[in-house]
């Protein structure tokens, strides 16, 4: 496969056991950077020997970092993935037929579908796992990533493109790594609320619980992933929930930041 003028970026922290899958899956890239914020495992040595350069930059939160990995990259064309992702081979091929002629465009970049995958298979059914629609390649002069925490956003300025084969998420290897996740999440988002002064509302949590569920159980029909789908939903609302409780927590006891922040750092839940 050639190489075209594409800068594959991923962000890394403890990603040994991923990145090689993740780098080799983008065989057209003429440039593939990882920029790592402090791996305490083989991640570095990993991502050298599969043909990445490693920037080293300690974390600046999610949009920060990516904004950061932009500034790093070679070429101005950017195919952003995380370490736990991977183009299938029809959509490598269908970005090797295509980005030829999207690089020489006026377009801001391209929309990807993602496709992800639970306890060992894909999901079917759940609407937001099974071809979710995401902002993942662009050129850098024409689209920038917002400045949040956690749950950061793509903006493009201008007109973008869209690819239907999919890329794959191999999503968390455990429920344990999931509510791990959860709890990181919600920190992150709670902290950008609490620098905004939203209003807390707790009043609205059991609703929102009670919304959430629904929403993604039903409306983007979960249950048809059976227990699958029904543990999905189950954490999306507790996830809905807790961010809230702890925004609450951080306005009652705003000592409790701190204190979290370094008990989240011995567990390895933030870098």
């Amino acid at each position: 496969m050639p190489l075209l003028p594409v800068s594959l970026v991923v962000i890394t922290h403890n990603e040994a056991s991923n990145i090689a899958r993740c780098l080799d899956s983008v065989p057209f890239a003429a440039d593939k950077l990882v920029v790592d914020s402090g791996s305490e495992d083989e991640t570095v040595a990993v991502a050298e020997a599969h043909g990445a350069r490693v920037v080293h930059q300690p974390w600046l939160g999610f949009g920060p970092q990516r904004n950061f990995a932009d500034t790093r990259a070679i070429h101005d064309w950017v195919l952003v993935l995380d370490a736990d992702e991977f183009l299938s081979p029809e959509l490598a091929a269908q970005l090797e037929a295509g980005l030829p002629a999207l690089m020489t465009s006026d377009k801001a970049g391209a929309w990807l579908r993602r496709r992800t995958w639970l306890m060992g298979a894909p999901m079917r059914w759940y609407r937001p796992m099974v071809g979710e629609r995401m902002a993942r390649l662009y050129h850098r002069g024409r689209a920038r990533w917002s400045d949040a925490r956690v749950h950061e956003s793509l903006r493009f300025d201008g007109e973008a493109l869209e690819f239907t084969a999919p890329f794959n998420h191999a999503d968390n290897p455990s429920l344990v790594h999931k509510q791990l996740k959860v709890l990181r999440y919600s920190e992150l988002k709670a902290l950008d609320w609490n620098d905004k002064g939203r209003p807390v509302r707790m009043w609205l949590a059991p609703l929102v619980y009670l919304a959430s569920f629904i929403k993604d159980y039903l409306v983007r029909l979960a249950f048809l992933d059976g227990w699958r789908g029904f543990i999905i939903a189950q954490t999306a609302a507790s996830y809905a929930v807790y961010k809230r409780m702890r925004y609450y927590e951080m306005q009652h006891n705003p000592a409790s930041i701190d204190a979290a922040h370094r008990k989240l750092v011995r567990h390895e839940l933030e870098r």
